[in-house]
């Protein structure tokens, strides 16, 4: 089971890489799983997670404060709109649009209440 949840972590990493680059992909939350499945399978791991320049203070202030930064939460908000932005481009049914529209309302409000780190 280390394993699985080492792979689990690593390709965790990899997918907030990506997110560092696409702004369409996030990147907290693939950290947050990369920094749980790490904690389950390599001390090692965990603490170089924790321990890295870029990524370790976004894990920090989440489990510290339940806080995103700022900068963090303008950039899902851009990330939101520009989402939303290509569905209306390509003409997305209405109904999609509707439940699109729902949802990352939903996760637009949970962003901008949590608290600042």
């Amino acid at each position: 089971m280390r394993f699985l949840y080492a792979g689990l972590g690593l390709l965790c990493v990899a997918f907030a890489v990506i997110g560092v680059v696409l702004p369409l992909l996030p990147t907290v939350p693939f950290l947050l799983l990369a920094a749980f499945f790490f904690a389950n399978s390599s001390e090692r791991l965990h603490n170089w997670i924790l321990a890295h320049n870029l990524f370790g203070p976004m894990i920090q202030d989440w489990n510290d404060n339940r806080a995103i930064r700022p900068g963090a939460k303008k950039a899902a908000t851009v990330s939101i709109a520009a989402v939303f932005s290509l569905s209306l481009i390509l003409g997305a049914p209405g109904h999609i649009l509707v439940i699109q529209s729902l949802v990352l309302s939903c996760v637009l409000i949970f962003i901008w209440t949590r608290s600042n780190g």
